[in-house]
């Protein structure tokens, strides 16, 4: 998949490319969170722009380095979520998405109006031309940031790859499935939830700041409480549980959006029918139904191995 986006990335204009690999690792934790843990959440705006706002704050008023701001937003989304987890992760269902949602719209109005001293509210932060070159790959040049970028996913797919393979990875998956069973064993079904909500909004968090990084300034908007969900659609077009599907539905919903917008003005609601149709259609999403096509010509001769 990894491939797949260099070889995109020759083909395709590089301001969509950088859109498509960031939106991807933002996508990758909702993924994970509803594929493996069970939970719908519509809070992910407000994970985004903590880790955005913690790269701004550290770009516009103390340092300079785009590494650093961006290690700085991972470790606001890291100890935003240890802070929030234990609250919220006792909540399932419903209740668990509209926790969150709540949180969206606090961080929102937080951004917007009540911190507006330190975050200049809707006029937003910039700080673009306060970052300096970095080494190796120079953050502040796109198509560097977009080689950067490109790193940065495989690094977040080999890291939830290795997930999947652990013990750790199974107990998420029956965490969801059945927790009465997983509980009889002897695991703490709260400690894998929690140590999950924290993987994955520390990811999320990873994403906002390297939105903040490659726009070089941060707003409100960036946090609002009406793109909540986004990153869930975009996971159900992908493929919800599956490795590969939040790149795949983010390069589907990221490439409709941008051809659709330049020739219908009410764009939105001709990619919400869309979605709806493929859904219908594919309701495993994109990946989850050509995986095992795919595994089927790849390995036409596997189901005979035994003969």
């Amino acid at each position: 998949m990894i491939a797949l986006l260099c070889g995109l990335s020759l083909v395709l204009p590089l301001p969509f490319m950088n859109e498509v690999v960031i939106f991807t690792i933002y996508v990758v934790g909702c993924n994970f969170m509803i594929g493996r843990l069970g939970y719908i959440s519509f809070g992910q705006p407000a994970y985004l722009a903590i880790g955005a706002y913690s790269t701004a704050f550290y770009l516009f008023y103390f340092g300079s380095n785009p590494l650093v701001g961006i290690l700085v937003g991972v470790l606001g989304g890291l100890i935003g979520s240890l802070l929030i987890g234990p609250f919220f992760v006792r909540l399932r269902s419903d209740y668990f998405a509209m926790v969150n949602l709540a949180l969206a719209v606090v961080v929102f109005y937080l951004t917007e109006k009540v911190l507006v001293s330190i975050t200049q509210g809707d006029n937003g932060l910039w700080f673009m031309t306060q970052m300096t070159s970095t080494p190796v790959l120079d953050l502040t040049i796109p198509s560097q940031f977009l080689a950067f970028g490109i790193i940065v996913t495989f690094f977040v797919f080999a890291f939830y790859k290795y997930l999947d393979g652990t013990i750790y990875g199974a107990c998420c998956l029956a965490t969801k499935l059945n927790e009465d069973k997983l509980q009889f064993i002897g695991y703490s079904n709260f400690s894998i939830r929690f140590l999950g909500f924290v993987i994955a909004n520390t990811t999320t968090a990873l994403a906002g700041a390297m939105y903040a990084v490659y726009l070089g300034f941060v707003s409100p908007e960036m946090g609002s409480p009406s793109r909540a969900a986004e990153p869930i659609i975009v996971t159900l077009l992908g493929g919800v549980g599956t490795l590969f599907g939040p790149v795949v539905g983010a390069i589907a919903y990221t490439g409709m959006k941008d051809v659709i917008s330049n020739m219908i003005g009410n764009w939105e609601l001709f990619i919400g029918f869309l979605l709806v149709f493929i859904m219908l259609v594919a309701d495993r999403g994109i990946w989850g139904t050509l995986e095992p096509i795919l595994a089927r010509v790849v390995f036409p001769k596997s189901r005979n191995t035994d003969k």
